[in-house]
């Protein structure tokens, strides 16, 4: 079987259909198919030949000490014996290679079951693309043990029509509301212009601007029992979402280009995650997005965290915040430009992540969360990013984002107790005086996705990049990109200061927020900006 593509991950999707379809077709008992494999790079293209096995060894072994391997089935036999060598022949060569390889019956089956499951894949890409219509997004928006809310227009719930204020609270692991228990209470709209008004909802959840807000949406209201709290989820239309994701996201008075770039990549994303998250309960939710050992824990932070709806409304997903802030027109026009387009990679929504500010040089996602290459998500060169013009910063980042000037470069010192008592409390862990953090594996941009802390009583190895941001700080540090540099060390050796040299605002990975606007500024195309950062990928209509 021969493998032929462009790109490496392509590559190995293709292999892996070919080695599930093996696993389908061998025998009962074996733990494994055989196979015996060469590949090579030929100028842009990877090719991979793949020689399925049924025999480890002739049956004339071991008179003749032939035992073929991958170069032998590819057609240079070795025998380590002269006799061996003089006694064969191209006609027992043969014979010995078909002996150790599947049947042509065999093998045409194989083929069957490849191409079925190519089948499959190009149907679920063709149905992804096909939307007739735009979905329903659940956004998830607050959760507290008491909610107070507003309804500003008319809404039906319980086969009431409702307005004006409500309290809820949690009670006995139900809803209480108007001295009624009930396991979930939806309050659904009259008109598509009616919206309600949330208390308290917190923004910017446990990052160094993090605070609470009044905020009013459009659309359905859904409290639904999460442990012992209620959850307030938010139902509407993925456009309508998307108009004020990007309003939120960033200030609405940003270039044409950027938004429109902006809203193909909140829009694919969130799409994404609502294929990924279907996928997970099919699966039964058997994620698990850490690695814990006595010395060590590698966690991620992924939308998996969210099991009762699509995705949230803070940075941890998408920073939505309603129609709390007026909707620009230009935000409006960027969205209905973009209507239903996405970025695909081979025929799949890509999963098109961003921050705010990459530093000079995007990560790659393997060194932010889960051990896997997405192709459209490597390390590029950003010489957009590096900008103090306050005009472009002022149309990209909101009011509480421009509180933060030293994005791109930064300097935090901590003294020995400030940095030892910090680490002990976010990692719950008595590590004595700190002697040294050490970067044991740093991604393409610099981030560390491994840090390995020694200190007096204890060393532990953290990653990956949130983590560590978590980890070193008491709410999070700006990205993972930094060195270390120890000064002035104690009597005993142990430095008295650290001083840590950083790049870059959140974790680098896809589009770079500042670096887009700096584009856009330029006038650049929205299709040039998502190519720049993306590589690979295509636009694409979903619906």
């Amino acid at each position: 079987f021969v493998i032929r593509a462009r790109y490496a991950e392509t590559e190995r999707k293709m292999f892996r259909r070919l080695y599930r379809a093996m696993k389908q077709t061998m025998p009962e008992g074996e733990q494994e198919p055989m196979m015996n494999i060469v590949a090579w790079r030929q100028d842009e293209e990877f090719i991979t030949l793949v020689f399925p096995r049924k025999k480890h060894r002739p049956d004339c072994y071991p008179d003749i000490m032939v035992s073929p391997g991958a170069l032998d089935m590819a057609g240079l036999l070795i025998t380590p014996r002269k006799e061996d060598f003089e006694t064969l022949d191209g006609d027992r060569a043969a014979a010995i290679l078909q002996e150790v390889s599947i049947s042509e019956g065999e093998a045409r089956e194989l083929a069957e079951t490849v191409k079925t499951a190519g089948n499959l894949q190009r149907d679920s890409a063709k149905k992804l693309q096909k939307m007739k219509a735009q979905p329903e997004v659940n956004v998830g928006i607050v959760s507290a043990s008491e909610l107070k809310f507003r309804l500003n227009d008319a809404y039906t719930a319980k086969g009431e029509e409702i307005t004006g204020e409500q309290v809820v609270t949690f009670s006995e692991g139900t809803i209480m509301w108007r001295g009624v228990q009930y396991r979930e209470l939806v309050f659904s709209p009259k008109s598509a212009e009616a919206s309600f008004t949330l208390q308290d909802v917190t923004i910017g959840v446990n990052f160094h601007w993090e605070r609470k807000q009044t905020q009013t949406f459009l659309g359905t209201l859904r409290l639904v029992v999460e442990e012992d709290k209620i959850c307030a989820i938010n139902e509407l239309p993925v456009e309508k979402y998307l108009e004020s994701v990007i309003s939120s996201e960033m200030s609405a008075t940003s270039s044409i280009e950027l938004l429109k770039a902006h809203s193909v990549i909140s829009r694919s994303w969130l799409l994404a995650q609502m294929e990924r998250r279907t996928q997970l309960e099919d699966k039964g939710n058997d994620f698990f997005s850490f690695i814990k050992k006595d010395d060590m824990l590698i966690r991620w932070y992924d939308r998996e965290d969210h099991t009762i709806f699509d995705v949230c409304a803070d940075d941890h997903c998408q920073r939505y915040q309603g129609i709390t802030n007026a909707v620009n027109p230009h935000v409006e026009d960027a969205v209905r430009a973009t209507r239903g387009q996405v970025l695909a990679y081979e025929g799949e929504i890509c999963d098109t992540r961003f921050s705010k500010c990459c530093g000079g040089v995007t990560e790659e996602y393997k060194y932010c969360w889960e051990n896997i290459t997405k192709p459209y998500l490597v390390s590029v060169q950003d010489p957009y990013c590096n900008t103090q013009d306050k005009k472009i910063l002022s149309e990209v980042l909101n009011d509480y984002d421009q509180e933060t000037a030293d994005f791109h470069d930064w300097l935090i010192t901590y003294t020995q107790e400030e940095l030892s008592a910090i680490i002990s409390e976010k990692l719950k862990m008595d590590f004595g005086r700190i002697k040294e953090l050490e970067a044991v594996e740093k991604g393409k941009s610099g981030r560390i996705s491994m840090l390995k802390i020694v200190g007096e009583k204890k060393t532990f190895t953290i990653g990956k990049e949130l983590e560590i941001r978590k980890a070193l700080s008491k709410t999070h540090l700006y990205s993972s990109a930094f060195t270390v540099t120890a000064k002035d060390e104690d009597a005993d050796g142990y430095p008295m200061r650290f001083i840590l040299n950083g790049r870059g605002w959140g974790h680098g990975v896809g589009l770079c927020q500042i670096g887009a606007a700096v584009m856009g500024a330029k006038g650049i195309a929205y299709e040039d900006i998502l190519r720049f950062y993306y590589t690979g990928a295509t636009i694409e209509k979903a619906y």
